[in-house]
């Protein structure tokens, strides 16, 4: 390697590929015959103060590894949980061909995956949409703004309700999350855009009402009463990858679709899944996976909810970063 990577910036990222084009990349890759089953486990190595996070890749063209560290106590500092750098390799020769900002391709990747798992759900009914986001981060935004680039002209977001723990606080932060992507709001031009406090009767009346709810947060315990859930409902929860910690509840799980990305995988971290398993809510045979939701071999259901229970696999990082280099015209 004689020449410098070239790095991609976290604008970059955002600039070069769309919401959108981010969900078509992930259909594709798993239409193409791709089996996330296939692919290596997270590996979460401790540090003295935080952990690294270590995903590796091999599709295709590409090869690659995203090297993430998470330091719980950095948004106290006013700097991400989350930080890292992807690393993309020509499958053949294994040479380093480009860097990529990892959190920026997290923020691309993690809705994509979401929206591919229900996107059928999503388009079924041309009604307008009321959308809850629980969560005050760069996912909470992300999700929003990737239901809103696969929606637009197919189905018009008429609410959209911010659920966060401190309302006054996270307020700016939910608006205004990310400079190179259009914020949140004015993305979601045209619907009436409302931000409230976790636990209040405000929040309660908007998962009532809702027909989608994104779960973005930290939280290792329920975030509401299953029993708020329309039956037409798609939940989307992505905010754990530990086995003790969920957003949702058991019975939840245990009335609606649950899908998820590999059911292996679920199974390991997904706290939400293995709890409700555990419980007797849910059995094993009964998941379903994005794969199969994607190649339209799993129809979902419009009787009962729709869960999908992501916690992020290797591959998603890989088919995103491919795209992301491509468009940017760097070899790959």
């Amino acid at each position: 390697m004689t020449t410098p990577l070239p790095y991609l910036t976290a604008e970059q990222v955002t600039a070069l590929l769309s919401p959108r084009e981010a969900v078509e990349a992930i259909e594709a890759a798993l239409r193409d015959g791709f089996d996330p089953a296939t692919d290596p486990a997270r590996t979460q190595v401790e540090l003295r103060h935080g952990h690294f996070l270590l995903m590796p890749s091999d599709i295709g063209a590409g090869t690659g590894i995203k090297i993430a560290t998470v330091r719980p106590r950095n948004p106290e500092r006013g700097l991400p949980r989350i930080q890292g750098v992807y690393v993309l390799f020509d499958a053949d020769t294994l040479t380093p061909t480009a860097l990529v900002d990892a959190g920026a391709l997290t923020a691309l990747r993690t809705p994509a995956v979401s929206v591919a798992a229900v996107r059928p759900a999503l388009l079924r009914d041309p009604a307008p949409l009321r959308i809850v986001v629980y969560g005050g981060g760069p996912q909470a935004a992300g999700h929003a703004t990737t239901l809103r680039s696969v929606l637009d002209g197919h189905r018009e977001i008429s609410d959209l309700t911010h659920v966060v723990r401190r309302t006054d606080a996270d307020l700016p932060s939910v608006r205004d999350r990310g400079a190179s992507r259009a914020h949140v709001h004015t993305a979601l031009s045209g619907a009436d855009v409302r931000v409230v406090g976790t636990g209040t009767p405000e929040a309660e009346r908007a998962v009532r009402a809702a027909h989608v709810v994104v779960c973005a947060t930290t939280a290792r315990t329920p975030l509401f009463a299953p029993d708020l859930v329309r039956d037409d409902a798609v939940v989307i929860a992505v905010g754990s990858h530990e086995p003790d910690a969920r957003e949702l509840d058991a019975a939840l799980l245990g009335r609606a679709q649950v899908v998820v990305e590999d059911v292996a995988t679920a199974l390991r971290e997904c706290g939400d899944v293995i709890m409700a398993v555990r419980e007797g809510a849910i059995d094993v045979g009964e998941l379903t996976t994005v794969r199969s939701v994607v190649t339209g071999e799993t129809t979902l259901p419009a009787d009962r909810p729709v869960v999908h229970k992501g916690s992020g696999m290797s591959w998603q990082d890989l088919v995103i970063a491919t795209a992301v280099v491509a468009r940017a015209g760097r070899p790959h």
